[in-house]
């Protein structure tokens, strides 16, 4: 097993998540939008529709696991493999993946470690979480400026156990793009259709999202109140 040493502790491979909690949402933007803030990684998004990519925002409470507990937001895109051509069609989405654009984290190990491990764009912000009741709510600030608050509703219980195979995820750091194979199991997961309210604050991560197009309803939201993930190592696209 690959091992590597951050800040004096040795991480091994892959990495594991024991217990966090989701949630998130998945919305229909313009996709020549998406294409131009994605343009410097190399890869182009997969579009659902014509002219449409999905754009992801999700936050995590990592409880328990291989990099500490904290908490993270992210934001990426569905793209298309390295050296796909074409549009892709909704037949193609099961080969598609999904390129991790933003991850602010507000603990400095995480930090390090997801950048040095995967080439993640983690950097460090404010995330308040407010998971204590069926409506779950983040509250993004980086450098004092409001970049997001975000709320989910509570959608449709999906029963049992779930272990999912999610598209690769792909990252751009240094020059190099990367792809990280990742799993996950969760538990008390819902899910529905819309769900998600957003007010975007002044901060250029808000903007950029408001020039994205970003729709008032969410193609769908959810949560899981429990996930395990693993995440391996990351190689060259």
């Amino acid at each position: 097993m690959a091992s590597h040493l951050i800040q004096g502790r040795t991480v091994g491979m892959p990495v594991r998540v024991r217990d966090a909690e989701v949630g998130g949402a998945c919305y229909p933007v313009r996709a020549d939008a998406a294409r131009a803030v994605i343009a410097y990684s190399g890869l182009d998004v997969a579009e659902i529709l014509p002219g449409k990519a999905v754009c992801a925002l999700l936050f995590v409470d990592y409880r328990d696991g291989d990099l500490d507990a904290y908490h993270e937001f992210g934001m990426g895109f569905l793209v298309r493999p390295p050296g796909a051509s074409g549009c892709a069609r909704p037949a193609d989405l099961r080969q598609a993946g999904f390129f991790v654009h933003w991850l602010p984290v507000d603990q400095a190990f995480t930090l390090e470690a997801g950048r040095f491990l995967w080439g993640f764009p983690k950097e460090l912000a404010d995330i308040e979480l407010r998971l204590g009741s069926p409506y779950k709510r983040c509250v993004l600030r980086k450098d004092g400026r409001l970049v997001l608050d975000m709320l989910i509703k509570p959608g449709v219980p999906v029963p049992g156990a779930t272990l999912m195979a999610p598209p690769d995820a792909y990252t751009h750091r240094d020059g190099v793009t990367r792809r990280v194979p990742w799993s996950v199991r969760v538990r008390g997961a819902r899910m529905r259709a819309g769900g998600a309210l957003i007010r975007l604050g002044n901060h250029p991560i808000a903007k950029e999202l408001s020039e994205l197009g970003l729709p008032r309803r969410a193609m769908f939201s959810t949560t899981a109140s429990h996930a395990e993930l693993l995440i391996g190592a990351a190689r060259e696209a």
